[in-house]
C-alpha cells in the first residue's frame, strides 16, 4: 500500500499522519489579483496537518446574492456545494466568502429540501482561514522571524458575520520580530463592500482615505487583512497617495512568503 500523496505544492507527507482531507476555496480576488494568496494558503494548512485539494470552482455568488439576485446566487451555491462535497474541512483565505458558504448559503434553499441540508453540511464544514488554524487546527507556531512592524485591519464580514479578530492576532504573534502596532479604529470599515464601491465610489473613496490615514499614524511598515478585498482597497489608496506601506495578506505573512519576497527585493 502506497503510504504517500503528493500535495498541491510538491510535498510528499505521509498519509498516516495526515489529520483530515481539505478543501481550499480559492476565492475569485486571490486567484485573479494575488495567487501567492492560495499558495501560502496551502503551505500553512499542509503544515497543520492536513492534506489540501484544489477542486475546480468559480465565484460563491457574494456579488449577485449583495444586489439581490438571490436566484443567481442560489444557482452558483448550488455548483459550490456540488463541487466541495465529500471533504472533512472546506477553508477560504477570505471572511466574505466564507462567511457567504457558512452564513448565506442556507438562506439560499427552502428549509426541509435536500439543497437546504447539503448547504447546511457544507455550511457547518466551511471555516476562514485564520480561524481554522486557530480554533480547529490548533496552530499557533509560525517558526519564522521577520523584524517587521505591521499594523492589522478587520475586515467587516470576517469580523461581524463571523466573530473572527483575536484569532489573526494570536497568529501573528507567533512571528517572532513581528512588532503588531494597532489601528486606533481596527474595526471600521475600509470601504471596499465589493459592489459598494462602484455604486457609490465617492463615499468609498472618502472611507477608504479615513482607514489609510489610521494606517499611517501606526508607523507601520506593513498593513495585513485576512481579505483581499480590503487589502486591494486599502493598497490602491495608499499607492496614489505615494505611500511606501505595504499591503499584505496573512497567510503570506505566517508561511514566510512575505518575508522572502522582501528579501528578493
Amino acid at each position: 500500500m502506497n503510504k504517500t500523496r503528493k500535495s498541491v505544492l510538491g510535498s510528499d507527507p505521509n498519509v498516516d499522519s495526515v489529520r483530515g482531507r481539505l478543501a481550499l476555496f480559492v476565492t475569485c480576488l486571490v486567484d485573479l489579483f494575488k495567487p501567492e494568496v492560495g499558495f501560502a494558503t496551502i503551505r500553512l494548512l499542509e503544515q497543520a496537518g492536513y492534506s489540501v485539494d484544489v477542486p475546480a470552482q468559480g465565484c460563491c455568488g457574494q456579488a449577485n446574492f449583495n444586489s439581490g439576485d438571490r436566484v443567481g446566487a442560489a444557482e452558483m451555491a448550488a455548483g459550490v456545494i456540488e463541487r466541495f462535497s465529500g471533504y472533512d474541512y472546506v477553508v477560504a483565505p477570505s471572511g466574505s466568502c466564507a462567511a457567504m458558504l457558512r452564513v448565506h448559503y442556507p438562506a439560499l434553499f427552502e428549509p426541509g429540501s435536500d439543497a437546504h441540508g447539503a448547504a447546511v453540511a457544507l455550511s457547518d464544514r466551511t471555516h476562514e482561514l485564520t480561524a481554522f488554524l486557530h480554533d480547529i487546527a490548533g496552530w499557533r507556531n509560525a517558526d519564522i522571524h521577520w523584524p517587521a512592524s505591521v499594523t492589522y485591519h478587520d475586515g467587516c464580514s470576517g469580523l461581524r458575520e463571523l466573530g473572527i479578530r483575536e484569532q489573526p492576532r494570536n497568529l501573528l504573534r507567533s512571528v517572532t520580530g513581528l512588532a503588531l502596532h494597532e489601528l486606533s479604529e481596527p474595526e471600521a470599515c475600509c470601504g471596499f463592500g465589493g459592489l459598494f464601491c462602484v455604486k457609490y465610489p465617492d463615499v468609498s473613496a472618502r472611507i477608504a482615505d479615513a482607514k489609510t490615514q489610521d494606517v499611517l499614524a501606526t508607523g507601520a511598515e506593513f498593513v495585513v487583512a485576512g481579505e483581499m478585498g480590503c487589502l486591494l482597497q486599502i493598497e490602491g489608496k495608499l499607492h496614489r497617495d505615494g505611500a511606501t506601506v505595504k499591503a499584505l495578506h496573512i497567510a503570506e505573512v505566517l508561511a514566510g512568503a512575505a518575508k522572502a519576497a522582501e528579501g528578493n527585493e
